[in-house]
């Protein structure tokens, strides 16, 4: 399809994610605080969206824990600036097999396999505007893990997020996630139109290359709202990429950590380089307000 730029677009920062990066940058934050605080300062630096993971404070281990989560939220929720909060919800989907020859049982070290009412049990406690929902089963770098996520148990899952009023962001790592939250959809699983993420360069999901990037960008249907993001070193091109295709943006530290070769980076100076881009390129960063209006948000308050 003819490529239509987008001239009006939002900026997701993703915060902290859940990898090993916290070995890699000091600046990657740990506790609800710092969370809370690098979500803030994002906010402030054009990002309507903040996309938040919580994390062990002590260790900088991934994390469930509901009490981290609700310190995340209502901190955010607290402070001056408005954004839309968007939680993920892919923890809980982690299989680790014990080796190529002995497979089972599974490996206790990173093994993780939960239910569907606890995968979401945050989201139902904090509410947030914005959840994930990644749509499909992948291997990732790691040599015997997968990233799990059955048809039963996103059926599940996104239809407790619908009830919840809480919209799903469809985290799609390949077309064929794409083709299966279409499914969704036509399931009344999902509203429509329905938001996505592209998530480009995950090992072993969508590589990074343009043709791949518009195979996925074709596969969204015209009424949806998508975003792109790039690892590493493609982070920034894929700010111009994905608003000359027509979508919109995220960056942060879950993806990259540099602001240059040498330079490791802060959130919010990440949200203001991908700003700048947008801007030079003749279109315009819209805030929280707009965003909602666009995806037909819900707006939460601070807790009373």
């Amino acid at each position: 399809m003819p490529l239509a730029m987008n001239k009006d677009v939002f900026i997701t920062c993703a915060v902290t994610g859940s990898g090993a990066t916290q070995d890699r940058s000091p600046k990657v934050p740990r506790s609800p605080q710092s969370i809370a605080e690098s979500a803030i300062a994002a906010a402030k630096a054009g990002a309507a969206i903040v996309h938040c993971h919580v994390r062990d404070p002590e260790t900088g281990a991934p994390s469930r824990d509901l009490d981290y989560y609700r310190e995340v939220t209502d901190r955010i929720r607290d402070a001056e600036v408005d954004v839309i909060l968007n939680l993920t919800a892919g923890m809980g989907g982690d299989m680790v097999f014990g080796g190529t020859e002995n497979p089972l049982p599974l490996s206790d070290a990173g093994t993780d396999m939960i239910g569907a009412t606890e995968r979401v049990a945050h989201v139902a406690a904090c509410l947030p505007e914005i959840c994930t929902l990644d749509c499909g089963t992948m291997n990732f770098a790691e040599s015997d893990y997968v990233m799990t996520n059955t048809p039963g148990m996103l059926t599940a899952m996104g239809g407790m997020m619908t009830e919840l009023g809480v919209k799903p962001e469809i985290e799609a790592f390949d077309t064929g996630h794409l083709w299966y939250a279409k499914q969704l959809v036509a399931d009344g699983v999902l509203d429509s139109p329905a938001l996505v993420q592209l998530c480009m360069g995950v090992p072993w999901g969508a590589p990074d290359d343009l043709n791949t990037f518009m195979a996925m960008v074709n596969n969204v249907p015209s009424d949806w709202t998508f975003s792109a993001f790039a690892l590493g070193r493609h982070q920034m091109a894929y700010v111009a990429a994905a608003v000359l295709a027509g979508g919109n943006v995220r960056v942060g530290l879950e993806d990259n950590l540099w602001l240059e070769k040498g330079v490791l980076a802060e959130n919010w100076q990440l949200v203001e380089r991908a700003q700048n881009i947008i801007e030079n390129m003749g279109a315009r960063v819209i805030g929280p307000a707009e965003v909602r209006a666009k995806l037909g948000l819900e707006k939460r308050a601070p807790r009373g």
